[in-house]
């Protein structure tokens, strides 16, 4: 078990009000994202509690993104979404409605680019840039990273935490939808390997993908296992305004390496 301390963000007197849908927002200053809690490389996290975490990438999509809402709304899931900088930007709407519908925003990228062949410069490029387009956009700020394709190295990940606060999250379990397999087998993929404290991948941008996602989510009930966002798998609580600037977590655990 990892104790992960304390979090804040630095700049407790900004307002982080929920912009209105289908509108940017503009926020205070981007503030400094500064936590105590030593997570760099996440892949699952080590829990007694019979909770997964549900995480979709790539979006937003504008067709598959809010079906996808949709079903994640009548089964009353929560689910984390690693976001793409440049589609925040172009679909600020639909972003606004993930946050306003209680699912937490990760950060992925700004262009999607694999991370793994380039320079720290870039890299903190790619992030920061899809952090303040995030922030403009919900007064939300991100709080954990994935690279695409996993395309990372732990050198990088060590740097990413040390200059940015981000901790790495990956994946255990990986249903390949992007191979486009069909709805069942992506559903039945989803819950190979899925256990306490499983990380999911899937991908909002495939119609496959999106409705694979009821028999999966029934398939986690019949096992007793509850999808959380990845805060909440952490230990960390709810993602977002409503969450205290100092949050103290005690005996929350996770994985670290890297």
């Amino acid at each position: 078990m990892l104790g992960l301390g304390s979090w804040c963000l630095a700049n407790a007197g900004v307002s982080l009000a929920t912009p209105a849908q289908g509108r940017t927002a503009t926020p205070a200053a981007m503030p400094r994202l500064t936590r105590a809690h030593g997570v760099i490389n996440l892949s699952r996290v080590e829990t007694d509690r019979p909770q997964v975490a549900l995480t979709f990438d790539d979006g937003p999509h504008p067709q598959h993104t809010p079906r996808l809402l949709d079903i994640l709304a009548e089964h009353r899931v929560r689910a984390t979404f690693y976001v793409i900088g440049s589609l925040v930007h172009r679909y600020p709407a639909i972003v606004q409605r993930i946050v306003a519908e209680g699912h937490e925003l990760g950060n992925h990228t700004w262009a999607h680019p694999t991370l793994s062949r380039h320079g720290d410069h870039r890299i903190l490029s790619e992030i920061d840039r899809t952090q303040e387009i995030i922030w403009q956009t919900t007064g939300h700020l991100p709080v954990t990273f994935r690279p695409p394709y996993g395309a990372i190295t732990p050198r990088q990940s060590r740097m990413l935490h040390a200059s940015r606060n981000l901790p790495t999250v990956v994946w255990s379990v990986d249903p390949q939808d992007w191979r486009r397999p069909g709805p069942a087998v992506v559903a039945q993929r989803m819950l190979q390997g899925a256990g306490p404290g499983a990380i999911i991948l899937a991908h909002d941008i495939h119609a496959a993908t999106v409705a694979a996602v009821p028999e999966a989510l029934n398939g986690l009930y019949r096992r007793g296992l509850d999808c959380v966002t990845l805060s909440e798998l952490i230990g960390w609580g709810r993602w977002g305004p409503e969450a205290p600037y100092r949050h103290r977590i005690a005996g929350a655990g996770s994985r670290r390496t890297g």
